[in-house]
């Protein structure tokens, strides 16, 4: 039986969510204030993965503010009230532990990794940073080249600019079309005043999830985050709330079809065909992956097969899902030589039509359940992996599903269901992303 949602569970309570056979186990327990703090203990290793999960990602700004979640996930490594910006870096390297955060469409989290002796030092320099940023001008001033570099690196490989132009073109002017990085022009625009209001705003106990992952004692992990968070957690005002709820459902953005060609000089074409999918609710989304893993998913799938091995057209080509609140997208990506771009173009489009009116073989759908299944088992092979599941799957769906639960709802899909998803999401208008030495109206009539 799957554990309840956080729904269910009020501040101040501890509950057992899964006993596995190996003797890991996963508690939550709901401190003052709403925030979670979500544990896997695996006895069997000698380190331990903190994490620190924040509701907030770049859908979350407004075109004032774009960019403002990934440069406040750089601002909060410059300092605390209690650290400088080397003291945070040298203290987790003084014991061999790694650091590091990433920002998402939907949220931004911050990890450590050390042994399993020094949990109370990642906790407290981890935790420091989320309570206690002072977010300075100085350091908001040097940060800004820091992050304009990054977007200089980021837009010199076309293939991953590529993806950023279909999601612009899919879903347009809006908080999933515009890229996480912000743009120049809004890196350059945001001022201390509106970073730091940022991070008051959204960086609050409700809105946050610790998912702690390795060898490790539930209840001390508690107190330990219980004493770092120390005073946002006993605030008056907050004491009684409840956590946020997971981010789910709302009025899906309106996707447009289309193509989108940025010229460039590459000696590559880099293409994107794509259609919006499914939200990360939707019970057809096991069916939609493992359509995803026969199709483009690995070498034996019919794109691979069909564009690289029988016709050598291309090195690089594959399907991929993304899922968000309300929504969610469905690509394909290839990169081959510009003057092979129609026809590779034209062999995704055959395909695409062909598994949207057919679907897949009986094969095919064996492979793609296999694919699905091993890569979420040999994903969790590692702590930084499982405090990942645990901290994702509490934010944004507000409960843990056992990977026994997840893998037969893998196993439980058919070929009526992946063809039924194939007609419904492979059916809709296409979206075209290029990047390449073409013009803008080089592939006007090459969507259906």
């Amino acid at each position: 039986m799957s554990p309840r949602p956080i729904a269910e569970q009020k501040p101040g309570t501890t509950r057992t969510l899964i006993s596995g056979s190996d003797g890991a186990v996963v508690r939550r327990t709901v401190l003052p204030g709403g925030l979670r703090v979500i544990t896997e203990a695996m006895p069997t290793v000698r380190s331990v993965s903190f994490g620190v999960w924040v509701g907030v990602g770049s859908r979350d700004e407004t075109p004032a503010l774009a960019g403002s979640s990934h440069y406040l996930e750089h601002v909060l490594f410059k300092g605390t009230k209690r650290r400088d910006a080397l003291e945070i870096s040298a203290a987790l390297d003084a014991v061999g532990g790694e650091m590091n955060a990433f920002t998402s469409k939907e949220y931004t989290c911050f990890y450590a990794r050390v042994l399993d002796n020094d949990l109370p030092l990642a906790v407290d320099v981890i935790s420091d940073m989320m309570t206690s940023s002072v977010v300075r001008t100085a350091d908001v001033d040097s940060e800004r080249g820091v992050i304009l570099e990054e977007i200089a690196m980021h837009e010199d490989d076309p293939g991953d600019v590529v993806h950023d132009t279909f999601a612009e073109a899919l879903f347009g002017d809006t908080p999933l079309g515009r890229p996480i990085l912000g743009t120049v022009a809004s890196i350059n625009a945001l001022q201390r005043t509106a970073i730091n209001g940022y991070y008051r705003r959204r960086y609050r106990p409700e809105n946050m999830v610790i998912a702690v992952a390795g060898n490790l004692n539930h209840a001390k992990v508690v107190r330990l985050v219980a004493k770092a968070f120390g005073e946002m957690l006993s605030d008056d005002a907050q004491i009684d709330r409840l956590p946020a709820p997971p981010r789910v459902g709302g009025r899906p953005p309106v996707s447009r079809s289309g193509v989108s060609v940025v010229r460039r000089q590459t000696e590559q074409a880099h293409l994107v065909l794509g259609v919006p999918a499914l939200s990360r609710v939707d019970e057809r989304r096991f069916a939609l992956g493992v359509l995803n893993g026969a199709l483009g998913g690995g070498m034996s799938s019919r794109l691979f097969q069909e564009i690289r091995e029988k016709r050598g057209l291309a090195y690089s080509v594959y399907s991929y899902v993304g899922h968000h609140a309300e929504t969610g997208m469905f690509g394909v990506y290839a990169g081959c030589q510009p003057a092979k771009a129609a026809e590779v173009l034209s062999i995704c489009r055959d395909q695409l039509d062909v598994v949207a009116r057919g679907g897949i073989t009986a094969e095919e759908l064996t492979r793609g359940k296999g694919q699905l299944a091993g890569a979420l088992v040999l994903g969790l092979e590692d702590t930084g992996s499982r405090m990942s599941r645990l901290g994702k799957a509490e934010l944004v769906y507000g409960e843990i599903q056992t990977v026994d639960e997840l893998l037969a709802r893998i196993k439980s899909v058919t070929l009526d269901d992946v063809r039924d998803v194939a007609r419904d999401v492979l059916s809709a208008k296409q979206t075209l992303a290029v990047i390449g030495p073409f013009d803008q109206g080089a592939f006007a009539d090459a969507v259906a």
